[in-house]
């Protein structure tokens, strides 16, 4: 249980970027064989992101231990309360590396290629980017890019750059935020347990998330108003905004606030977040299948 614990499974929910070009590359529809063919490939992307994610968790739990037992939540954690040794530690950590890469290397050359991108990546920031501030967050969302462009990868269909873009913006955000949760549960001992929150300031962190939302809801629109999602989707994902801004929101004023430690705990604990984001879900697929499914949105929205 405790090996379990140590690889974060909870933290596997942020590998669900992977199913974006799934559900926006209309893979859900066609024959049974080709949608079953691209839902295993999807669901096997999203495991060995698992892996390769959990292999990163354990070896930044190495390397903070010792600061991770200055944090009020993070000291439970098994390597820092020595419930799990290092050496252990490692090993499961190289276990999960190596599984990620060949299972995904059996699965799509490219995927492979992605997940080694992504590890590489991860390692560097583990050891060093992570203790650069701004650079800290921009490495983090990378890696969520990583995960949307191995998703398209893996059930073959080109994903918008508006998409990408999109998802560092988002991703960028939620960084932020995280940063913010922690200075403001953290206080006057945030510097002690991460570094880089000694050059962030609320204010500084509070224009940084007005920013990057901006953006984000910018760039959605942008994707959902795009010459190529018009042709290809649909021209109606424009309606959804109202969800995003909602869920983008009420994200940053609880984050803002220090009631949550981080992004995850927010989602899974936050039951208005976790119903405005289902209905975002659900209208864009229901939105992007709606010829699939024989509804027209044209007459529900009287034109």
């Amino acid at each position: 249980m405790r090996f379990l614990q140590v690889m974060r499974p909870l933290h596997w929910m942020k590998n669900v970027f992977v199913f974006a070009a799934l559900v926006f590359g209309q893979k859900l529809s066609g024959s049974p064989g080709e949608v079953l063919s691209a839902v295993g490939s999807a669901v096997g992307c999203f495991l060995c992101f698992c892996l390769a994610s959990s292999a990163m968790y354990i070896l930044n739990d190495i390397i903070d231990r010792r600061t991770d037992r200055l944090h009020p939540e993070k000291r439970d954690r098994p390597i820092a309360a020595g419930a799990v040794t290092v050496g252990s530690a490692m090993v499961l950590s190289v276990l999960c590396a190596v599984a990620a890469i060949v299972g995904s290397s059996v699965l799509d050359g490219g995927l492979g290629g992605t997940i080694l991108a992504y590890l590489v990546l991860m390692v560097l920031y583990s050891l060093f980017l992570k203790r650069v501030m701004i650079l800290d967050c921009v490495v983090i969302s990378v890696g969520f890019c990583l995960r949307a462009v191995a998703g398209a990868v893996v059930v073959k269909v080109s994903i918008s750059p508006w998409l990408i873009i999109c998802t560092f913006a988002l991703c960028l955000f939620l960084a932020f935020s995280k940063r913010r949760s922690e200075i403001a549960q953290l206080g006057e001992n945030s510097e002690l347990f991460r570094r880089t929150l000694g050059g962030y300031t609320p204010e500084l962190l509070a224009h940084m998330l007005d920013v990057t939302s901006g953006l984000a809801i910018v760039c959605f629109l942008l994707y959902a108003t795009d010459e190529r999602t018009v042709d290809v989707v649909t021209d109606k994902l424009v309606y959804t905004t109202p969800l995003v801004l909602y869920c983008i929101f009420r994200f940053s004023a609880l984050m803002q606030k220090g009631k949550f430690s981080g992004p995850v705990q927010l989602i899974v604990r936050d039951l208005a977040f976790q119903i405005g984001f289902a209905l975002w879900v659900l209208s864009c697929i229901g939105i992007v299948y709606a010829d699939k499914l024989g509804v027209s949105f044209g007459s529900i929205l009287g034109y």
